[in-house]
């Protein structure tokens, strides 16, 4: 006989007001599996089961499987909360529904919510450094919900899900669990994983600072070609401990001296001043052998080394195209100062840290024209073109360099210009020329002298922490000059960057409530922000103080405060908060900056960039649209997204000039080393750059954009890139602060030259242990047109005009014939009846053919066209080669070559350590400065041609000069008078 369904559970439910306690249970077993199909029925008697669940009487499995059904219940009512507190009182009943068909649902519905609840019980326990797990910080959990997470833990170890075993580990602040999982396998990519993940999710900073120091020993020792050199740089610059960094560097001496100084390479590309300084200091000095490596290993990490090889690089490898300066200088009147000042900018940005003044040499008449700022912001242009030419940068500027009295060398406007431009040549590494601008700013009452020397010694100075420079800013502030003032703003917050200094912070808002001069205002709301560089939730109380003020250029500060303090985090409530205060506050101004800074929260993900600003680039607003424009150029700089060139294109045609302007700087931005091959709009936009320059009716505005995109595209003699991220995947500080001002524009064009502090070298440079470059062969495995430079633009040709037989008209001929039958004959009237029609002319017009007869057209016949040779897979590069990061992914070692690199730098060696899909190596690797193991040293090496100071070899005594010296100089000439007159 067929059992039918059943269609109600009242009839189990009447069993459980019986008295009997046997029928309860009975009852309640019947009830479990009807809870999915009867829940809302069930759900009438809620309060029945639940004074089960608390009946002493019963026995405890029915007690725990009465607290089962109530969770199922609330489960399906959707009080998920109610539903895991009975779940956790379920116990062993729970575990065994845990294993039944059809409960999959639930359980797991039931488990996440019991992670949520641990994560947000445990979300203010720092763990312990030791043992990484905070006992006390779990007292005040349910044991229950304590074994569920256990069980959790316990069973993604047994099946081997370690990774989704740290990341709830993370989540839940348990270290020893990671220590467990680390000690059970010995797998580093498992520590690598966990130092991404710190990194990329939106931790608290005391316990992302907590984790890395956790993790850090656990890590083995630095080996050649391991996989975990980059994760311990970044967890070394990161926590900018000497303790920390000082014992792995002289772990590595002597025997793994090119490893030390590979670390010590890629500890200067991303570390701060004050952390490198503290770290040279405290090296020991070491003996014997010794003391050479520990030189040499303060050399590097002062970025004397770096600076020198990546400016001999950029020098050797210049690519600029001159014409395209010559046209624009052609096409902007210098007479206008807007016009001189674009040219200057896309000048210094094409010639960034190439050295070559050249253009500048060849239009002295152009450069004469400039008057007041545009002196400055052309002085101040040597700067980003000599950048890290540390040791002549001064003696470079001295013709510019005031002397005793302001104005001493024609201009204070160039003087001050140079000032800056010192500043630009020793970005973050000033501290041999700090007491030079300490001197300038005092000496001088000038204010252009002022703001050139506050501004240079700010950015020379990045991140120094000096007490002394800040007072001297400090005392240039009080005296209430708007131009000194904010410039001094700026460099107050530059020199204690990421300090959050209380005094500070203290001094700097109550000036900024007291002066009246807006300019002060914004570079004080600036430097404020600066002071909280990547101090996270420390700066939310400021942020929401700024937020608050009145003052809308206050309220600007604060909107810069949120972009720097969770700088590459991607932090949810920051950029919850960026989005409402671009579509809410009352000042345009302040909306603009908003959207601009998401980018620098996201840059780490650009291409979900375009997807969220894509509705705010469609704003009724103009300068939320443009916000939108360089928030897309700053997060996606370099990497020629489809996305954001889609959305950016149509807004070069936007009806409001400054959009149009944003647009097309955005573009250069993103552009950058990007060849036709591979974005193909990359040659559109430069075809546009050339014409909307040319075209004298556009607007200036969209002209200076366009010039600036031009120098941008094509920045540091199109050898450099744009990249807010460091080659170890960490935040690129100086391209970070350099961005920001660079936003400053808008405001103050001079400040548009802070863009240099962005441009990073595309160079791989291989060295070997004794500092010198080798020739060496390194092979890209992609076709050379898809990363080769653009091709050089063509002079514009003067065509040929073809002459034209004259047309001659049938009444001019007539009129000829008739003057000349009248000369021969002496007849009057007469002789035009007579005359006769000229062979081969017309009624009408006989016009000049210009069609070639077929007995004119050459008898040779056409060339036969030559076939298009195929275009190589591959190229093969030497030391000292540009290598785009889109390419760095197709490099590779040939794996018999004599030099190999000391850690992997590419995308091929792929790490196991997954994280969005992509390995550690895939989204860190970068080229840069690597050093080189010598598989046969015992084979002579030759070297790349370097300067001395660099390890070239001394050039040898020329034979010309010692017969220069040898032979007599002739003699002067007679004087005489030349005849004039005669």
């Amino acid at each position: 006989m067929v059992q039918q369904p059943l269609t109600s559970a009242a009839g189990v439910l009447a069993l459980l007001s019986e008295s009997d306690n046997n029928l309860k249970q009975h009852a309640l077993k019947g009830l479990n599996p009807l809870v999915p199909q009867f829940w809302a029925e069930i759900s009438e008697n809620l309060t029945e089961i639940e004074s089960l669940y608390e009946a002493e009487d019963l026995p405890i499995p029915a007690r725990q499987l009465a607290a089962l059904i109530v969770s199922k219940v609330y489960y399906y009512l959707e009080e998920y909360d109610e539903a895991l507190s009975f779940a956790l009182s379920a116990g062993p009943a729970f575990e065994a529904e845990a294993r039944a068909h059809g409960a999959e649902e639930y359980v797991e519905t039931v488990v996440s919510r019991a992670v949520d609840r641990y994560i947000a019980l445990r979300a203010s326990v720092i763990p312990n450094a030791e043992s990484g797990y905070d006992a006390k910080g779990s007292k005040e959990i349910d044991s229950k919900l304590q074994e569920i997470i256990e069980g959790i833990f316990r069973r993604a170890i047994n099946e081997k899900e370690y990774t989704q075993a740290i990341g709830i580990a993370l989540e839940c602040r348990r270290l020893d669990v990671i220590q467990h999982i680390y000690n059970l396998t010995k797998d580093t990519d498992l520590l690598i994983y966990v130092t991404d993940a710190v990194f990329e999710t939106s931790f608290t900073l005391s316990y992302r600072m907590a984790v890395l120091r956790f993790i850090f020993p656990l890590f083995p020792p630095l080996d050649e070609n391991c996989s975990h050199i980059h994760a311990v740089t970044r967890i070394l610059v990161t926590l900018s401990s000497a303790s920390l960094t000082i014992p792995c560097l002289c772990n590595l001496i002597p025997d793994k001296l090119l490893l030390a100084y590979q670390v010590a390479f890629d500890l200067f590309e991303s570390g701060v001043q004050e952390f490198l300084q503290t770290v040279m200091q405290q090296l020991p000095e070491g003996e014997g052998p010794q003391e050479a490596m520990y030189t040499n290993l303060r050399m590097i990490l002062s970025g004397e080394s770096s600076t020198k090889l990546y400016c001999e690089f950029l020098k050797r490898s210049n690519n600029v195209d001159m014409l395209i300066l010559k046209h624009t200088k052609d096409s902007l009147e210098p007479r206008f100062s807007i016009y001189h000042t674009a040219l200057s900018l896309q000048n210094a940005f094409m010639h960034s840290g190439t050295g070559s003044d050249l253009f500048l040499r060849e239009n002295l008449e152009w450069l004469g024209k400039a008057s007041n700022w545009s002196k400055f912001t052309a002085t101040a242009a040597l700067g980003s073109i000599h950048k890290g030419n540390l040791e002549k940068g001064k003696s470079l500027l001295q013709p510019y360099l005031p002397g005793d009295d302001a104005g001493g060398t024609g201009s204070v406007y160039s003087e001050g210009g140079a000032l800056y431009a010192l500043g630009l040549i020793n970005i973050g590494r000033g501290t041999h020329v700090e007491s030079y601008m300490r001197q300038k700013l005092k000496a001088f009452n000038d204010e252009v002298l002022q703001h050139g020397a506050a501004l240079g010694l700010g950015i020379s100075g990045i991140g120094s922490q000096s007490e002394v420079a800040y007072d001297e800013l400090r005392n240039v502030l009080f005296s209430d000059s708007a131009v000194a003032g904010e410039a001094c703003g700026y460099a107050m917050g530059l020199v204690m960057l990421g300090s959050g200094s209380e005094k500070a912070l203290d001094e700097m808002m109550q000036y900024a409530h007291e002066t009246q001069h807006e300019k002060i205002i914004r570079g004080l709301s600036i430097g404020i922000a600066f002071l909280f560089y990547g101090r996270q939730e420390q700066a939310d109380k400021v942020v929401d103080q700024l937020l608050a003020d009145k003052d809308h250029i206050l309220r600007y500060g604060g909107v810069y405060t949120i972009a720097l303090a969770y700088a590459g985090t991607a932090d949810n409530q920051a950029v919850r908060k960026l989005l409402h205060v671009a579509v809410s506050d009352t000042s345009d101004d302040v909306r603009r900056a908003a959207v601009t800074c998401l980018a620098f929260l996201l840059f780490k993900n650009p291409s979900q960039v375009p997807r969220l600003v894509q509705l705010l680039s469609e704003s009724y607003n103009p300068h939320v649209r443009c916000g939108a424009t360089l928030a897309l150029g700053i997060a996606c700089a370099g990497t020629g997204l489809q996305d954001a060139v889609e959305i950016l294109e149509p807004m070069t045609k936007d009806p409001v000039d400054f959009v149009r302007q944003g647009a097309l700087v955005a573009l250069g931005m993103i552009l950058v080393q990007q060849t036709e091959a591979s974005v193909p709009a990359s040659s559109t936009t430069r075809t546009l750059y050339a014409k909307i320059i040319g075209d004298k009716h556009e607007d200036p505005m969209a002209r200076f954009g366009a010039a600036l995109g031009q120098g941008l595209i094509d920045a540091g003699g199109r050898n450099v890139t744009i990249s807010l991220q460091s080659r170890a995947g960490g935040q690129n500080m100086n391209a970070i602060i350099g961005m920001v001002l660079f936003c400053q524009f808008w405001y103050w064009y001079p400040l548009a030259h802070c863009v240099a502090l962005a441009f990073e070298s595309t160079a791989i440079i291989g060295l070997n242990q004794d500092l010198k470059a080798p020739l060496l062969d390194i092979v890209s495995n992609a076709r050379p047109s898809l990363f080769a430079y653009p091709s050089p633009t063509k002079p514009p040709t003067k065509e040929a005009v073809e002459k034209v037989a004259t047309a001659v008209l049938s009444t001019t001929a007539k009129a000829k014939a008739r003057a000349k039958e009248k000369k021969e004959k002496g007849e009057g009237l007469d002789a035009d009846a007579k005359s006769p029609k000229p062979s081969g002319t017309a009624e009408d017009v006989v016009m000049g053919d210009d069609t070639k007869k077929p007995e004119e057209e050459p008898d040779k016949a056409a060339p036969p066209t030559e076939k298009k040779k195929k275009e190589p897979t591959s190229e093969t590069l030497q030391n000292f080669s540009r290598v785009t990061p889109a390419q760095l992914a197709h490099i590779s070692f040939p794996p018999d070559a004599r030099f190999q690199p000391v850690r992997s730098f590419t995308a091929s060696a792929r790490s196991k350590s997954k994280v969005n899909g992509k390995s550690a190596s895939e989204r860190y690797a970068g080229g840069g400065i690597i050093m080189l193991i010598d598989r046969r040293p015992e084979e002579e090496t030759k070297f790349v041609d370097l300067p001395p100071e660099l390890g070239g070899e001394q050039p040898e005594a020329m034979a010309v000069d010692q017969m220069a010296v040898d032979v007599e100089e002739a003699e002067m000439p007679q004087p005489f008078e030349y005849p004039f007159e005669s």
